[in-house]
């Protein structure tokens, strides 16, 4: 029964360390969702709404709800590992890549997904414009420093979760007990007492022979 308990708490906790895995890249639709959107706001202005309809994007209206709720399943995430935090465990894994480093990572992933985003929509969508035109043509350069922009904003979010958690978890943790080192127990040797000769046996008796 136990080897049962323990197969079932194994699998639970796999299960809580994909989930505490997944849950930052939960972030990344939402942030690529703010690019497209920023990217023909800052193209287009107040035409903006009317260009998406225009170039096939009103498939986004649906996108929006499964956003959201990416958005609460990752924010419940972190508050559970608030809880955990304020208890002394580190929930999430730490990273060290640096602040800039993982700035531009999440930049050059946003812009690849706004171009893959552009072309899959260049093939399919209605009005949309295809190659590299549909991508980076009608303003579409303004998807970098949209691009740039948001992953900026993600990278403080990330930085600042992890930062949050490990002070958390440093203030009200408690001290780890140091393993008290094992001395191996000092090992007696047991000597045999070897037998003594007769001083005859070695020619070194105290006297000499008779004459």
């Amino acid at each position: 029964m136990s080897c049962i308990v323990r197969a079932r708490m194994a699998v639970r906790a796999e299960r809580g360390g994909v989930i505490k895995r997944l849950a930052p890249l939960s972030l990344m639709p939402a942030a690529a969702f703010a690019v497209h959107q920023l990217r023909y706001w800052l193209a287009f202005g107040g035409r903006a709404g009317s260009q998406l309809q225009a170039q096939g994007h009103h498939y986004l209206h649906s996108v929006a709800p499964w956003i959201a709720l990416l958005l609460a399943i990752t924010a419940g995430v972190f508050v559970r590992a608030l809880g955990r935090a304020a208890r002394g465990y580190r929930s999430l894994p730490s990273y060290t890549i640096s602040f800039a480093g993982l700035w531009i990572v999440c930049s050059a992933c946003l812009v690849g997904i706004y171009g893959s985003q552009e072309f899959l929509e260049g093939l399919f969508a209605t009005g949309h414009p295809g190659g590299l035109v549909g991508i980076f043509g009608y303003g579409g350069w303004w998807s970098v420093p949209a691009a740039m922009a948001v992953a900026l904003v993600l990278t403080a979010v990330f930085h600042g979760a992890r930062w949050t958690l490990e002070q958390l978890a440093r203030r009200y943790g408690a001290p780890v007990p140091v393993p008290a080192r094992r001395v191996a127990p000092a090992r007696c040797r047991h000597t045999l007492p070897a037998p003594r000769l007769a001083p005859l046996a070695g020619g070194w008796s105290g006297r000499g022979p008779p004459v």
